[in-house]
């Protein structure tokens, strides 16, 4: 079941992509039921915010469609370990579990630069790293060859 939602959070971060997006993607599923009740991909750009990363946007879709901001019997699965920002909205969601794709070594906050979820908050996720991996870091690393040839060509 984990790669269904995976490749979900995939086609977000694709299209994210396609917008000139850094390419992370995250969807809120309902366990009991399996529905995604949350999608997200990242719009900073597009947004002009801050904020506006996929795990945020998705929580706050499943926050609304459920009609609370606790989201009890809820994964989140999303393409880019979290970082500290989202880490932090994940324990105030009440978010079960957390399941990522590729490692953030820069600043990803569930288990590469710090362990969020280790500190002694009032709750802590189950966190599974490296689901998809290899489809999840390659799509960031051809974005990010991508932006590098553009800025290249740009100079020329």
């Amino acid at each position: 079941m984990t790669d269904i939602y995976m490749k979900r959070a995939v086609e977000l971060a694709k299209e994210a992509y396609s917008e000139g997006e850094v390419p992370v993607g995250a969807v809120v599923v309902k366990k009991s039921t399996g529905e995604i009740v949350g999608e997200g991909r990242n719009m900073r750009e597009t947004a002009k915010n801050a904020l506006a990363h996929a795990e945020i946007i998705a929580i706050d879709q499943a926050c609304k469609k459920l009609g609370g901001w606790r989201l009890p019997d809820c994964a989140l699965y999303v393409t880019l370990e979290p970082c500290p920002m989202c880490c932090g909205a994940i324990i105030n969601s009440r978010i079960d579990n957390v399941y990522f794709g590729a490692y953030d070594y820069k600043s990803g906050s569930a288990v590469s630069v710090q362990r969020m979820f280790e500190y002694p908050y009032n709750y802590k996720p189950e966190v599974i790293g490296g689901v998809m991996e290899d489809e999840c870091s390659g799509l960031l690393t051809a974005f990010f060859q991508d932006l590098r040839n553009k800025l290249k060509n740009k100079k020329k």
